[in-house]
C-alpha cells in the first residue's frame, strides 16, 4: 500500500515504447506545437491592431484564440518531454498544476463558445437592438465571467484531489487527469465525486443546453425569414457550429475514457482520442475562422489603395453581418 505521504510522483503508463521512432514522434508534435502558437498568434495580433474587428463577435474570437494557446501550453511542453523520456514519471506538483491547466482550458474553451452563441443569438434574432444589448461593458463582463469562473472552480476540484491517501501512483493515460487521480484514492471519495458531477453540469450540460437553445432560435428566425437572412446567417454561423461540434466531439471521448475502461481500443487510437480536444481544437479554430472569415482574411492581407469611401462601405457591411 502507497499513502499519500510516499506519493512524490506519478508514472503515465499510456505511452508505448516507440523506440527510434520517438524522434519522428516529436517533430510531429513540436510541428504541430509550432503551427498552433503561429497560427493563434498570427490571428491575436490582426485582431487586436486593426480597429475594423474591435466587435464583441472577434472580441470573443481573440479570447477563444488566446485559450488555444493556453490549453496547447498546458500539454505540449511536457509531452515532448515524455515522449523523449524512458520512464515516463511526472511530479506530483506539476501533475496537479497540468490538470488545473487543461480543466480550466476545457470550461473556457466551452464558456467562449456559449458566448458566441449568444453574440450570434442577438445579432441574428435581434438586430436593431444589437449595438444596445452588446455593450462594451457587457463585452467585457462577458469575457472576464468566461475566465475567471473556471479558474475558481478548479481551484476548489484540485484542493479536493490532492490530500487524498492514495494506494497507487500509476495514471494510465499520456497526461494528468483528475479523475484518475481520484481513482487512486484509498479514502472515501464521495465529495469528489459529487463535486465531480456537479463541475460536470455546470462547465458542460448547462452552456450546451444554452447552445442549442439559442441555436433553435437563430434556424426559427432563418426559416421564417428571407433567403438572403438565411444565407448570411449560415455565412457567419457555420464556422462557430463546426467549432462546437468538433470541441464537443473531443469533450464527450474525453468523459468517457475517463469513466469508463475502453480497453477494447487499440492503445495508438486511445492516445489519439484522448489528446483529441487539447490538439485538434487549437488547430481547427484559427484556420476555420482565418479562411471562413471574410473580415479575417481581408485584414490579414497587405494593404491596397482602398478609397476612403470604400473603407466606411466595408465598415458598415461589417456591422450589418453582425
Amino acid at each position: 500500500m502507497v499513502n499519500s505521504t510516499q506519493v512524490f510522483y506519478f508514472t503515465l503508463s499510456a505511452y508505448i515504447d516507440s523506440g527510434p521512432f520517438r524522434y519522428l514522434y516529436f517533430m510531429i508534435i513540436i510541428s504541430l506545437y509550432v503551427l498552433i502558437v503561429g497560427s493563434n498568434l498570427v490571428l491575436i495580433v490582426v485582431i487586436c491592431v486593426n480597429r475594423s474587428l474591435h466587435e464583441p463577435m472577434y472580441l470573443f474570437l481573440c479570447s477563444l484564440f488566446v485559450n488555444e494557446l493556453y490549453g496547447s501550453t498546458g500539454l505540449f511542453p511536457l509531452l515532448l518531454v515524455q515522449i523523449l523520456s524512458d520512464v515516463h514519471i511526472i511530479s506530483a506538483p506539476l501533475c496537479f498544476l497540468q490538470i488545473y491547466c487543461v480543466y480550466t482550458y476545457g470550461i473556457i474553451e466551452l464558456f467562449n463558445l456559449a458566448v458566441m452563441s449568444y453574440d450570434r443569438y442577438v445579432a441574428i434574432c435581434f438586430p436593431l437592438q444589437y449595438s444596445a444589448l452588446m455593450t462594451s461593458k457587457k463585452v467585457v463582463l462577458l469575457i472576464a465571467l468566461t475566465w475567471l469562473f473556471p479558474f475558481v472552480a478548479i481551484v476548489v476540484v484540485v484542493s479536493l484531489s490532492a490530500p487524498l491517501q492514495r494506494c497507487g501512483n500509476t495514471i494510465d493515460r499520456v497526461y494528468c487527469g483528475n479523475y484518475a487521480i481520484v481513482k487512486l484514492s484509498c479514502s472515501n471519495t464521495s465529495l469528489n465525486n459529487v463535486l465531480g458531477l456537479l463541475y460536470t453540469v455546470v462547465s458542460i450540460i448547462i452552456p450546451l443546453v444554452l447552445i442549442l437553445y439559442m441555436y433553435a432560435k437563430i434556424l426559427e428566425v432563418c426559416f421564417s425569414g428571407s433567403k438572403q437572412t438565411r444565407q448570411k446567417a449560415v455565412s457567419t454561423c457555420t464556422p462557430h457550429l463546426a467549432s462546437i461540434l468538433n470541441f464537443s466531439f473531443g469533450c464527450c471521448f474525453q468523459i468517457l475514457q475517463s469513466r469508463f475502461e475502453l480497453s477494447r481500443l487499440p492503445a495508438v487510437v486511445a492516445i489519439i482520442l484522448s489528446l483529441y480536444f487539447l490538439t485538434c481544437q487549437p488547430l481547427f479554430n484559427p484556420i476555420l475562422y482565418g479562411l471562413k472569415m471574410s473580415s479575417i482574411r481581408e485584414a490579414c492581407k497587405p494593404p491596397n489603395k482602398q478609397t476612403k469611401d470604400e473603407h466606411y462601405l466595408n465598415k458598415s457591411n461589417l456591422l450589418f453581418f453582425l
